[in-house]
Order: structure tokens, then C-alpha cells, then sequence
């Protein structure tokens, strides 16, 4: 009796023995699936989008870049058919443009660009105009204007200014959630005007505390996910900011497995310290379109991507660090546009890679 009894507490108590059996999901890489013409280079792909035409978004490190080797601007945003080809540059010089971060379509097909340098959100419309401004940059001509320090005490949080914001996803009423994550800690949210509501959140490991909000989406009913990174786990809230759940990916990284770039992280406790590159910590969220809705999420080291039921079940996984197509170097951002087909943006490899899945194929876990 004894004997069943530990091995039943065994399976309650320890969630990532309940995860070792994930399925691995079959896929493919799609080569040269955005065509850059001649004289265009890509560098790092901070973020990717796909509006409604099948249009794909990239918001990437480079092109753009003037200034000192240290803080210089990094911003360029493209836009390419459905078909791959380059279409346009759009926004370019832009004041908002300082270190590209992400991109999304909201469901009118504006193009939302989160700029962590400039601390800015832009709205633009299906023409490339600017249509919204959120936030402020700091002013050039002061003289202590400067990259912000993480600082203890933090820097108390203002209405309306962000401090290296990260992202930024909508609800089904049309209001508006940042996240705003490096410094702030916090998801800020306003109405579909872009008048301030409320925030919520501030630095730390607690239930509605955050170390790093990375990422941020929503699913059809209005529940709001954030990529917690450094806390490794995925908190969900309803849409006035009260605190839902948890969802951590804990599935033990191969034995051989190596980081894109860098030492190895050190494993011995990640379970319960955390860090960003930790497997399982979430770098990218993307939600399907519904009526059947999933989750996307990257991770950096060993690289895999996993697909997750939005009750927080990991229902497949792919992909290891590399260089080569099928492989990932630090994907900082998945767009999802259909259950089987994601854009990557990568850091390390500069690069935008679209993948079809073929879970149709993938074998029984043993």
C-alpha cells in the first residue's frame, strides 16, 4: 500500500516527470521563402507578423543603423507578399526608430511596431501612415538622457511612458495590452483609443509580478498571456488584469544539447530559479487564429519550440539550436497564422524562417 502510495504522490508533486513523453513534431523549413532584392539585407529579426493577405511582417536590427558603434539606431520594418517577394520598407527614418523589438497585426491589419530603444508603440495603417503614437522617447538634448539601469528600488512606474517596452496584443473589445519589460516590469493597458486605463504588475517572482515580460497575447475569449522570462512561466490574466494561472514547460532539455551561443547555462536548479536561458523559458507566444486556438512558444536554450493547449498541456515540440534551416538561433518572435504554418525570427541568425508542421506524421511518445 505504501509503495502506491509514493508513487502517487510522485506523479502529483512533480510536473516535469509528467512532461518527459512530449511528442516531437515533423516539419519542414521552407527555403528562400522571403526574397530580399540585391542591395537589401536583413539583421537581427526581432519580430514577424502576418496580416490578413497573407503579408509577412519583419521588424528587424539593421539597415538603418547610424551612429557609435555603442548605442546606435537599429530599426528597420519591411513588408513582403504573400508569395515572399519584398513589397516595401515601411516607416523609413522614422523618430520612433531605435532598437526594433516586435511586430503585430491587429484585426484591421494595422501594423503595430514596438520599439524597446525609443521606449515607443506606433500604430500604422495597411498604407504605411502612422496612425497612433504611444509613449515617449527620451529627449536628445537633455543631458541625462541615457540607456535606462535596472536600479534597486526600481524607478516607480508614470502613466503613459513605457521603459523598454517589449509588445503588445489586443482583446476582443479592441483595448490595448503592453508589455512593458525590461525595466517596468508591468503590462499596461488602454482602451481602443489609446487612452491609459491601468497597469498591473512590477518586478519580482509572485503571482502578478514579472521579471522580464517578454511577449504578450490573447485568446479569443480575452484572457491575456504573458511571456514572464526570467521567472520562466507564462502567467495568465483576465482582461482587468486579475491573475488566472501559470503555465511552465518543463521538459528536460536533451543531454547533449548546446546553446546557439555562450557557455552552457548551468541546470543544477533551474526548476526553481528560473533564468532566461533556461529551457522552457519563454522568449515568444503566438496564439492561432480560432476557432481552435494553440500556443506557440519558443525558448532559447536547448531551442525547441512547443505547441501547447491554452490550458497550459505541451502537445508537441521541435527544433534545436543552429545554423542550419530547421534549426534556431534564439527565435525572438513566431508568428502563427494557420495551426501548421509559423514564421521565426531570429537574433543569432538573421534570418525570418517559415516552417510547415506535419503533425500528422509525428510517432507515439513511449
Amino acid at each position: 500500500m505504501l509503495r502506491y502510495l509514493v508513487a502517487s504522490l510522485m506523479l502529483l508533486a512533480a510536473p516535469a516527470f509528467a512532461q518527459q513523453s512530449v511528442p516531437e513534431i515533423p516539419y519542414d523549413s521552407v527555403p528562400d521563402a522571403l526574397k530580399l532584392p540585391p542591395d537589401l539585407y536583413m539583421g537581427e529579426a526581432a519580430g514577424v507578423a502576418v496580416n490578413s493577405k497573407g503579408h509577412v511582417f519583419v521588424f528587424h536590427r539593421g539597415g538603418s543603423s547610424h551612429g557609435p558603434a555603442f548605442a546606435n539606431t537599429a530599426a528597420q520594418l519591411w513588408e513582403f507578399g504573400a508569395d515572399g517577394n519584398f513589397i516595401r520598407e515601411i516607416g523609413k527614418n522614422l523618430y520612433a526608430w531605435s532598437f526594433a523589438h516586435a511586430v503585430r497585426i491587429d484585426k484591421d491589419d494595422n501594423i503595430w511596431a514596438i520599439d524597446k530603444g525609443s521606449d515607443m508603440i506606433i500604430r500604422f495603417n495597411p498604407q504605411g501612415r502612422v496612425t497612433m503614437v504611444i509613449g515617449r522617447k527620451q529627449e536628445a538634448s537633455e543631458a541625462e538622457t541615457k540607456p535606462w539601469a535596472h536600479v534597486n528600488p526600481p524607478l516607480p512606474a508614470e502613466n503613459g511612458r513605457f521603459r523598454q517596452p517589449t509588445d503588445v496584443t489586443w482583446d476582443p473589445a479592441g483595448d490595448i495590452f503592453i508589455s512593458d519589460g525590461y525595466i517596468n516590469s508591468r503590462v499596461a493597458k488602454l482602451n481602443k483609443d489609446g487612452d491609459w486605463i491601468k497597469s498591473w504588475g512590477g518586478p519580482g517572482k509572485g503571482d502578478g509580478q514579472f521579471s522580464t515580460p517578454h511577449n504578450i497575447v490573447a485568446d479569443v475569449s480575452g484572457l491575456i498571456y504573458v511571456a514572464d522570462r526570467n521567472n520562466r512561466r507564462i502567467q495568465v490574466f483576465d482582461s482587468d488584469g486579475n491573475f488566472q494561472r501559470i503555465i511552465k514547460i518543463d521538459v528536460p532539455p536533451p543531454s547533449d544539447a548546446q546553446p546557439a551561443i555562450g557557455n552552457k547555462p548551468n541546470l543544477t536548479n533551474y526548476l526553481e530559479t528560473g533564468g532566461t536561458m533556461t529551457p522552457g523559458a519563454p522568449w515568444a507566444l503566438c496564439i492561432t487564429p480560432p476557432p481552435h486556438q494553440v500556443l506557440y512558444v519558443s525558448d532559447a536554450f536547448p531551442g525547441r519550440i512547443y505547441k501547447l493547449s491554452l490550458d497550459g498541456k505541451v502537445l508537441g515540440m521541435f527544433g534545436r539550436s543552429g545554423k542550419q534551416l530547421k534549426e534556431f538561433g534564439w527565435v525572438h518572435a513566431i508568428a502563427c497564422p494557420n495551426e501548421n504554418t509559423l514564421y521565426t525570427a531570429e537574433i543569432l541568425n538573421w534570418r525570418v524562417q517559415k516552417l510547415i508542421l506535419h503533425p500528422q506524421q509525428q510517432a507515439t511518445p513511449h
